[in-house]
């Protein structure tokens, strides 16, 4: 099946846009539903999540916890759209949000999402590096405390 640029267009910038408004609020239920009900997420380590409901759960843990419920905006670099196959690869930033001194603690992402049409996506793989994760959180979590210690 082939999607217009159009549509994949318009559905990879409402994607992001839910993204952006979900990570503040720390509700990433929004986000989980522009997944098919029977969606597959696939990250580092292995771990591959079946089903939009399962999506919400695993997202309501992750980002419950500190410091990853700070880990609020995905600037994305680049990105490229295949019509044919309705999927959207791109690598975007995984940003924290600002700790009090205006640095910035990133790390990059690699996604390969699959659209299944209906403003729906039925897959997401990332990929990006855990020490580089570990990392932008240890940073994070080190200037917050200068700066709560002010």
């Amino acid at each position: 099946m082939s999607w217009t640029r159009e549509e994949l267009e318009r559905e990879w910038k409402r994607y992001q846009q839910v993204a952006l408004e979900c990570g503040p609020k720390i509700d990433w239920d929004p986000f989980c539903d522009l997944y098919t009900e029977h969606a597959i997420m696939v990250t580092p380590g292995g771990l591959r999540v079946g089903g939009r409901e399962a999506m919400k759960r695993w997202y309501r843990e992750a980002f419950a916890t500190e410091p990853l419920k700070y880990l609020f905006y995905y600037p994305v670099e680049w990105y490229m759209i295949d019509e044919d196959r309705g999927w959207v690869s791109c690598q975007f930033w995984c940003r924290m949000a600002d700790p009090g001194d205006g640095s910035v603690h990133e790390f990059k992402c690699f996604s390969l999402l699959k659209y299944a049409g209906d403003g729906l996506w039925s897959f997401e793989e990332d990929i990006w590096d855990p020490a580089d994760m570990d990392a932008a959180l240890a940073s994070w979590v080190e200037a917050k405390a200068r700066c709560d210690s002010k």
